[in-house]
């Protein structure tokens, strides 16, 4: 599984830097991504997944970047000998809930998704999101492209959605996983929406992340660790007239 937080770069030098350090020691925490090494997981723990361009306009390319980024991130890991590229599943929160969406939306890298107090209509924020800096009404092209509940239709992979009922973050109010939930689920996608009573953006209480951890795992033990092979690839064959 792979657990992200897309970052944005002006510079590319900048994007390229190597940061943190092979001597850490590891620690379990409260993001709970972790603990899938307990069920028999490769964790690719935050890989880079940079997005580079001029920041007034840097969205403009967001999703091609975005999945390139994720494509050579399961390349590695294949390469690495850690995992089957056949199920490897995505998750991330808040910037990274949006990721997850987009990725299942946009590409065929992933068996299943585990998206997080994200943001995934745009246009119930119409003044800007993370760092664009353009409105609605400057870029409504883009709004829409990066808007996961626009595209739910293509969300052909399942999805778990987790969100905070009391989430104070004005970026990612928990109507935004509602209405992404009624809008895969409306369109015939695989969708599970979890409410966490009381949490806000981070969960804090005992009860809600032990809840959050079970949740996650019995649904990439489903969807990913024993989904079945993917179906092969048929070739249309053309027979030419007589």
């Amino acid at each position: 599984m792979i657990w992200a937080y897309p970052l944005d770069y002006a510079d590319p030098s900048t994007a390229g830097q190597v940061t943190g350090s092979s001597q850490r020691f590891t620690q379990m925490g409260w993001p709970l991504h972790l603990f899938f090494l307990l069920d028999g997981y490769a964790v690719l723990d935050n890989p880079s997944m940079p997005v580079v361009g001029d920041p007034r306009k840097i969205y403009d390319t967001y999703l091609e970047q975005l999945v390139a980024g994720a494509k050579a991130a399961v390349d590695k890991a294949v390469e690495l000998g850690v995992t089957d590229r056949d199920r490897v599943g995505i998750t991330g929160h808040s910037h990274g809930g949006l990721m997850t969406a987009n990725l299942l939306a946009h590409s065929d890298l992933f068996r299943a998704g585990i998206a997080r107090s994200g943001a995934y209509n745009h246009t119930v924020r119409p003044f800007g999101f993370q760092n664009e800096r353009r409105t609605l009404w400057e870029a409504r092209d883009i709004y829409l492209k990066l808007s996961p509940m626009i595209n739910a239709d293509k969300i052909d992979e399942p999805l778990l959605i987790i969100h905070g009922e009391a989430d104070v973050n004005p970026g990612t109010i928990p109507f935004q996983s509602e209405l992404l939930y009624q809008a895969v689920r409306g369109t015939g996608g695989t969708v599970r929406l979890v409410v966490l009573p009381f949490e806000s953006h981070g969960y804090a209480a005992l009860e809600s992340v032990e809840h959050t951890m079970a949740e996650m795992l019995v649904w990439f033990d489903r969807y990913v660790k024993n989904a079945p092979p993917r179906p092969a690839v048929r070739t249309a064959v053309v027979t030419p007239p007589r």
